[in-house]
């Protein structure tokens, strides 16, 4: 275990160790929660598919925005994938949060739901999920841009490390 960390910590050209662990937990609170969005969202999908009633693309939105985020923070969970490489998919993914948040805020928040209506109590709760991913993005979004901008000319040569690349 603690060569796993030593690793981190030699590859690591975002922080060493406390880096790669800030980055870990970060990318494991996004994976859990894109996994409880998928759920809170689906109990609507699967209920509307019992009935076999329409499917409201809204829904398959957030199913989808969940289902990305999700693989997202598996791939960059692979050891030594440099998620800053791919930034500008943090900063999609943001925006997808982003959208969602407002789409089903708008709906949900002013919403006063009796006791009977758990569904919509339930719902309530999600965009406030959507909430902390969409925040969450954002950091990771903020970090992996600031990163990549400051390890973009940091590329030498293999032989000398004395010629940029």
């Amino acid at each position: 275990m603690v060569a796993i960390f030593d690793t981190l910590a030699e590859r690591s050209h975002s922080g060493g160790l406390i880096g790669a662990l800030i980055r870990l937990t970060l990318r494991f609170f996004q994976f859990i929660l894109a996994i409880t969005v998928a759920g809170l969202y689906g109990v609507d999908l699967h209920h509307a598919s019992q009935q076999h009633k329409y499917t409201d693309g809204k829904w398959v939105f957030a199913e989808v925005v969940a289902g990305l985020a999700a693989v997202t923070c598996l791939v960059y969970a692979v050891p030594f994938f440099k998620s800053y490489w791919a930034f500008g998919w943090d900063w999609c993914l943001f925006a997808l949060w982003t959208a969602l948040f407002g789409l089903f805020g708008k709906i949900y928040i002013p919403a006063h739901p009796t006791p009977k209506q758990a569904g919509q109590h339930r719902m309530k709760n999600a965009v406030w999920v959507d909430l902390v991913n969409m925040l969450l993005w954002l950091v990771t979004a903020v970090y992996a841009t600031l990163i990549w901008w400051r390890n973009r000319g940091s590329g030498r040569t293999l032989h000398t490390g004395r010629g940029k690349v």
